[in-house]
């Protein structure tokens, strides 16, 4: 298993490497975030020991138990699940990078809880820029006032913009969906509201991440390419 692991991962860090250049983009400038939701410690150990430096999480409770198993690791862990507010004291002190932040309701939770524990929390604004009904996020449309709205939060520093576009067997039908994504953070960005970043993009998974990757992502969210089909 360790050996297929590896494999992938380096199969994973070449895709990227290659399409960063491929579109003149620096490769450092884009950040592998290993999805190791449902994956066992041992196999996210043997992720991390052959070069995976930042890991995802889906569920609090799951990533609690896993973060301890391998709290001696040098790695970053983020946040890439629906969060619920009740959950937002554990985040906090689990958790580098919160992807998932879509409501003034959880960011003043988990600026009360980061300020009870004596951190800034670095967050991203979820944003729902398809529209569908089933996926979590702000709506486009109302993703400046958010910003704004969260700014004033001292506890926490916006960091940029996260998405779950549609899914489909074409990468590049995904595009429209990353594009809209970038000008919305290049709006907020031309706001140069306090407190807000916004020099991340969280956006681009196994199957459209070379995509993502031209459309600016800085942050690409890969589990299956990795690790393997869920269980």
């Amino acid at each position: 298993m360790r050996d297929t692991i590896e494999k992938r991962l380096k199969a994973v860090n070449d895709r990227i490497r290659d399409a960063s250049l491929a579109c003149g983009r620096d490769p450092k400038s884009v950040r592998l975030i290993a999805v190791s939701k449902t994956v066992p410690a041992d196999r996210v150990h043997t992720a991390i020991k052959a070069g995976a430096t930042a890991l995802g999480e889906n569920y609090v409770q799951e990533a609690r138990e896993k973060i301890q198993a391998l709290k001696e690791e040098d790695v970053s862990w983020h946040f890439i699940g629906h969060l619920q507010s009740n959950k937002a004291k554990y985040a906090v002190g689990l958790f580098d990078l919160i992807h998932s932040v879509d409501s003034v309701k959880l960011a003043k939770e988990l600026n009360r809880r980061a300020g009870a524990s004596g951190k800034v929390q670095d967050i991203l604004i979820q944003v729902n820029i398809s529209g569908e009904e089933t996926k979590s996020g702000i709506e486009a449309e109302q993703a400046l006032d958010l910003v704004r709205e969260i700014s004033f939060l001292e506890n926490l520093t916006i960091c940029g913009l996260m998405t779950m576009p549609p899914y489909f067997n074409a990468p590049d039908k995904v595009r429209p969906y990353f594009r809209a994504l970038r000008s919305l953070q290049t709006l907020i960005r031309q706001e140069a509201i306090p407190n807000v970043e916004m020099t991340e993009l969280s956006m681009g998974m196994t199957g459209d991440f070379e995509t993502a990757i031209q459309e600016g992502s800085t942050l690409v969210r890969i589990g299956t390419a990795i690790f393997g089909g869920r269980a």
